[in-house]
């Protein structure tokens, strides 16, 4: 066997020194996941292409009733079970989770499909976000739109899933029609956290105009805590200040499950955040991006190198990524930005204005060395090759569905 034929062995049964695997749903109306292999220098290469058995929202977003990149509004919509024994996505335009068997070579199969109990209405549905707890079996399904926002299923052992009856909201008593982001487990499974992007879902106003009523900038309160039970059940909520305007996505230090980074997408920069044993919110003062090209910037999904001294945040409306130095408990800019601005088609439009390439989920390899950005409106997946100083170098791209991909997760 040649040298290059032993590596790719390697990579293929899941050898993280020499390579590994990179996952994608394509969120297309026949709803599909991507398995890209991943080279021990970075460079990815598509193994297969599989269907969910249920359905995307396409180039739909249900939320502002156009096509555009990052359709509904979400993060973390494919995951992998820490065992990696499971892969995990959801399916937006049914509201449905489909589940799949990981092979020692990668490979996935598909194992069952089962809605998460809200009906879609219209031309899409809106489940967006997924966190699984091991002790209990219990996977979290958030909805963009309530008023049932988390649903709950069990996954068993061979991978079959079960619809539970719970179902929570995150609205309040004045906001009953609030529209999320993401769905994270603290580290130790005792509370589920939810990021909002709106306290009240985008309507036209009567000139025609549309309106957009922003969470956590009129009152603190679009940060949401669930206390989980052990039977993974959730308790009544908590609304906390998210730092800034839209607390759009939630990441954990890998060693200091205490603290976690808050990316404020109207807020534009990164906070840094604490949860005590009763579920209290801490946060220190927000680090702000470069806004010059305009605001807000979106910033919205992170990426936390493994040593917890690096993030990289990705900025939805600029079409790049910003990296960040963590000292402690302090965030400081690294590399703003870090990578060359993404072109687009030209067709979409950010909040501020710029025309955009919409890039929404990223994910960085285990060991730290490369991350992979999603740019919808480029129809590109990109990999990087991280350097030291926090910035990136791009090393691979590969072409993916216009506007519609959503979730990365690999190993």
């Amino acid at each position: 066997m040649s040298n290059k034929q032993s590596v790719t062995t390697q990579a293929m049964h899941g050898d993280t020194r020499h390579g590994g695997h990179l996952y994608m749903q394509t969120n297309e109306t026949r709803n599909a996941v991507i398995h890209y292999l991943r080279s021990p220098s970075g460079t990815i290469t598509e193994v297969e292409r599989i269907l969910t058995g249920g359905l995307g929202s396409g180039a739909f977003s249900p939320i502002y009733q156009v096509s555009r990149p990052n359709d509904f509004e979400g993060a973390g919509s494919l995951i992998l079970t820490p065992d990696r024994r499971f892969l995990l996505t959801t399916n937006a335009g049914d509201n449905s989770v489909s589940s799949f068997g990981v092979g020692k070579d990668g490979r996935l199969t598909l194992l069952d499909v089962k809605p998460t109990g809200n009906a879609a209405t219209g031309r899409s549905g809106t489940a967006d976000s997924l966190a699984y707890a091991s002790s209990s079996g219990t996977l979290f399904v958030l909805h963009a739109f309530g008023p049932d926002h988390v649903r709950l299923m069990s996954l068993d052992g061979e991978g079959k899933l079960t619809a539970r009856p719970e179902r929570y909201s995150v609205n309040t008593q004045n906001k009953t029609d609030r529209v999320t982001t993401m769905a994270v487990l603290s580290p130790d499974e005792r509370f589920l956290l939810v990021g909002t992007i709106f306290d009240e879902r985008p309507s036209v106003n009567p000139d025609g105009t549309r309106k957009y009523v922003l969470a956590n900038t009129q009152d603190p309160d679009g940060l949401v805590v669930l206390p989980v039970g052990g039977d993974g059940t959730l308790g009544a909520p908590t609304f906390h200040d998210g730092g800034g305007g839209v607390p759009f996505y939630m990441a954990f230090l890998h060693d200091r499950p205490d603290r976690f980074i808050i990316g404020t997408a109207v807020g534009d920069g990164l906070v840094m955040s604490t949860i005590d044993s009763d579920g209290r919110i801490g946060t220190g003062p927000l680090v702000p991006i470069d806004t010059s090209a305009g605001k807000p910037s979106e910033l919205c999904w992170l990426a936390i190198s493994p040593d917890d001294r690096s993030v990289f945040a990705t900025n939805f409306g600029y079409s790049n990524i910003t990296s960040y130095r963590i000292d402690g408990t302090e965030l400081a800019i690294a590399r703003d930005p870090a990578c060359p601005r993404v072109p687009g088609d030209g067709t979409f439009r950010a909040f501020n204005g710029t025309v955009s390439s919409g890039p929404s989920d990223s994910w960085m390899t285990p060991d730290g060395a490369y991350l992979y950005q999603i740019y919808g409106n480029a129809s590109k997946l990109l990999g990087y090759a991280i350097q030291p100083d926090g910035s990136l170098n791009e090393i691979t791209s590969v072409g993916i569905p216009y506007n519609s991909p959503q979730g990365l997760a690999g190993f």
